[in-house]
């Protein structure tokens, strides 16, 4: 059995990836909340009690859960020469670059050498200068610096675990984030992917954290195991999309033929393309309400060479071009707060059409979107609600958190 197998959105799940929120949370401050992109502070007890209520539900619901911090921790496991590796590229990806503190940091690092778990968690946790200073006077630029200025960000974004990488298939995109706040994320799934036991040498990278062009998680849907579909949003560019769908076409063992990119608008409501879709059952979506006008789609299908791929651009509305793809007479789409305007507003805000489907017609939703989630009722959706007081103001939904790494086939 593949270590990933992901060929719809809507399969039983089986297995997924999650990251426990952890004290990179604490390390927000009003000052850094637009750097870190958070529009608030979680608390983090509450948010704690409110992801374990997400792990719980998922797993008795059959759902396997793994986190990323726990994965990570094997890894590091393995030898001290990965351990050390691995602390000197998250040093200089933190843009580190005086040999002086390179050493510093690393030494510092090195005290918990014996606890891999809470050495991965430093690491998501950040650095402030005071965590390091051996002797505040040994230099003028120790004596004059202030002891809580931030050495090395935190990544408090982490819980959103389907960003960093996506699955596809039986492989996955190993993504080059749009920010740079983001951007060390994905060092994790790097090592996961090439060190870890489960992984290492099983699972084709089709995209790769070095390439030059941006591309996110969230962008991606496994519509069936032909098609995906990829927002050319905010966050990923129109050059990464064609990059993926040449190096899926090129991939003896991949099914995908069809890479359907939706031009969404640029901006944080339509974040991601999850944010304007998600699919909660075979023939139903729940919708982001400003998407329902025309929409330009570019069907890109294998060219007559591996560097090449055909593009064809049409205007068409969501429900057309997704029955299409999907082979069906018709589909249902969901808007999140139906036609009550302020309530759309307030709960796509929350996140209300950021769905996690668990198997078709059953999906895992924020308890707060109290109009969205009657009207998914109203249409045969088993809806599971998760408390969300917290965890919602970082701006992402059940789909956001979770990144599955195994799908039963439809």
């Amino acid at each position: 059995m593949y270590p990933i197998n992901v060929k719809s959105e809507i399969g039983p799940l089986k297995k997924v990836m999650l990251h426990r929120p952890g004290r990179e949370i604490e390390k927000l401050t009003p000052d850094t909340l637009r750097h870190l992109l958070f529009d608030d502070i979680p608390y983090l007890r509450i948010a704690q009690e409110e992801h374990d209520a997400f792990a719980d539900l998922l797993r008795s619901h059959g759902v396997g859960v793994v986190y990323l911090e726990q994965l990570m921790a094997e890894v590091l496991e393995q030898s001290d020469e990965i351990r050390d590796q691995f602390l000197m590229q998250w040093i200089h990806e933190a843009a580190i670059s005086t040999e002086r503190w390179q050493q510093r940091i690393y030494e510092h690092m090195l005290q918990y050498a014996d606890n891999p778990l809470e050495l991965v968690e430093k690491t998501m946790e950040g650095l402030i200068l005071g965590d390091v200073f051996f002797n505040q006077n040994e230099s003028l630029v120790d004596m004059k610096s202030d002891s809580s200025k931030v050495l090395i960000d935190p990544m408090p974004n982490l819980y959103f675990t389907r960003d960093p990488f996506a699955s596809i298939g039986n492989g996955v995109s190993l993504n080059r984030m749009y920010s740079i706040t983001r951007g060390r994320e994905t060092i994790y799934g790097e090592y996961i992917f090439r060190y870890h036991p489960d992984f290492a040498g099983k699972v084709k990278l089709y995209y790769d954290r070095y390439y030059p062009f941006n591309i996110e998680g969230g962008d991606i849907l496994n519509l069936n195991e032909h098609v995906i579909a990829v927002g050319i949003s905010q966050r990923t560019r129109a050059e990464a999309i064609e990059q993926l769908a040449q190096n899926i076409f090129a991939a003896p063992e991949a099914e995908i033929n069809t890479v359907l990119a939706f031009d969404i608008p640029d901006s944080r409501a339509f974040m991601h393309l999850d944010t304007v879709f998600t699919q909660i059952d075979r023939d139903k979506f729940s919708i982001h309400p400003g998407i329902l006008g025309p929409l330009v789609v570019y069907e890109i299908t294998p060219g007559d060479s591996a560097d090449h791929v055909k593009v064809k651009r049409t205007e068409t509305s969501l429900d057309v071009v997704l029955a299409k793809h999907l082979g069906l007479d018709r589909v249902t789409l969901i808007a999140c707060g139906g036609q009550d305007r302020i309530a759309s507003e307030r709960e796509q805000w929350n996140d209300g059409s950021n769905t996690l489907c668990i198997a078709p017609g059953v999906v895992v939703v924020y308890q707060r979107n109290e109009v969205t989630n009657e009207l998914m009722r109203e249409q045969g959706i088993t809806v599971l609600e998760i408390p969300s007081a917290e965890l919602s103001r970082g701006r992402g939904g059940p789909r956001c958190m979770s990144m599955p790494l195994v799908r039963e086939e439809l």
